[in-house]
């Protein structure tokens, strides 16, 4: 069994309150689990109002197919929603 993680820090720029925010992390992960069926949630930055960590697992049997659906969900964040990656780390390991 192979474990493919994908950890990203996004700024989310022109927000003013923490309800906006939770709009925008919310957005990204409902997209990552609908589009990818990747596990995601909000892991770190709760406290700042700009930027946010989000974290993500998918389990599958193949290295290079968790981290190419990882990377296509990466590229989906980059295009689709109104952030700056800031950071992102992506890796598998096996079980």
């Amino acid at each position: 069994m192979i474990v493919s993680m994908i950890q990203i820090i996004l700024e989310i720029p022109d927000i003013s309150s923490i309800k906006e925010k939770r709009r925008v992390v919310r957005s990204v992960k409902d997209k990552l689990q609908r589009r990818f069926h990747i596990s995601a949630a909000e892991v770190d930055l709760h406290d700042s109002l700009t930027f946010a960590q989000i974290g993500g697992a998918l389990v599958s049997n193949s290295r290079v197919f968790g981290e190419s659906v990882l990377h296509k969900a990466f590229t989906m964040i980059e295009n689709e929603i109104p952030v700056r990656v800031q950071d992102i780390s992506i890796h598998s390991e096996e079980f």
